[in-house]
């Protein structure tokens, strides 16, 4: 039997509002479609639909448009939402928690500094919550460092780029690197094209500048940086333009497309890679926590 909220509104007890409903809400909500939904939650579509119609009437409105698309959140969805989304997380991380022994010992992770507040901040948040007797000791570098740290038995967990050769890692997602230009200050549009580079040639050469080349476009090196938030930097401040994965186009910026004369400079997927030599529970489950903060970002 699931746990049922209860909502009192001015001291009138409104209808339960049981989260086995606002499960499926969210899983409606997030999947765009009552078909899809389903699938995920081992159900049928009419168990689906019904289920929603019953929430709809607990609520007294609409929570979803349809369309031929799919359906979108009504303004009242999109009100609940936020409520419904903290009651399910609540419920997963309380049943975790009781399910779970603490666990204890040390976790050494390597990811690109891009995805340390997005996605490692969540992962650490739901870890920490569950094991919090556990020692994360967390390296951010570029992804030929952390494969060579990896290697060498320095770190337990890596989350690289991987731009042309597949190492069997776990494809987390595609985030391909694209030009990012500030949409105040316009660097793209000046010639010879002012570029910010990381401060090592491999990746930069053989990718950001072919890239340039190949597209007949003369360039001039006007910044570089051996981070990705100094990059970011120099292309917020209207120093140049720079090579940023897209899923971290900064505020302010855009990607340069094929329409301004630029296009994608690889076709990176973000792997997560894991010591062979590396065991232990601790390290299991924070590369199920990683997973999910990617699945969800």
């Amino acid at each position: 039997m699931m746990p049922a909220i209860r909502f009192s509104y001015g001291g009138q007890m409104k209808p339960t509002l049981d989260s086995d409903l606002l499960r499926t809400f969210v899983a409606v909500a997030d999947a765009g479609n009552f078909t899809k939904a389903a699938v995920q939650a081992g159900r049928t579509q009419s168990a689906v639909s019904m289920q929603m119609k019953k929430l709809e009437d607990m609520v007294g409105d609409s929570l979803f448009e349809r369309g031929s698309r799919g359906v979108a959140l009504t303004r009242r969805g999109g009100e609940l939402i936020v409520n419904a989304r903290r009651i399910v997380s609540l419920l997963d991380e309380t049943a975790a928690s009781m399910v779970a022994a603490p666990l204890g010992g040390p976790v050494r992770i390597g990811i690109p500094e891009e995805y340390g507040r997005a996605i490692l901040s969540r992962a650490l948040g739901a870890f920490a919550k569950r094991h919090p007797q556990v020692d994360i000791t967390v390296r951010y570098a570029h992804s030929g460092a952390q494969i060579a740290a990896l290697a060498a038995g320095e770190l337990d967990l890596a989350v690289v780029f991987e731009w042309q050769d597949l190492s069997g890692g776990e494809v987390l997602m595609h985030d391909p690197t694209v030009w990012v230009t500030s949409e105040l200050h316009h660097m793209h549009e000046e010639r010879p094209v002012p570029i910010a580079l990381y401060n090592r040639a491999g990746w930069c050469k053989d990718f950001a500048i072919k890239s340039l080349e190949q597209r007949g476009l003369a360039y001039r090196v006007a910044y570089t940086s051996d981070t990705n938030g100094g990059l970011r930097l120099a292309v917020t401040s209207g120093l140049a333009i720079a090579p940023i994965s897209r899923s971290n186009i900064p505020a302010g910026c855009r990607e340069l497309t094929a329409a301004d004369g630029f296009g994608d400079i690889d076709s990176s997927n973000v792997v997560l890679r894991r010591n062979p030599n590396a065991s232990g529970e601790a390290i299991a489950s924070m590369e199920e926590a990683i997973r999910e903060a990617f699945t969800n970002r």
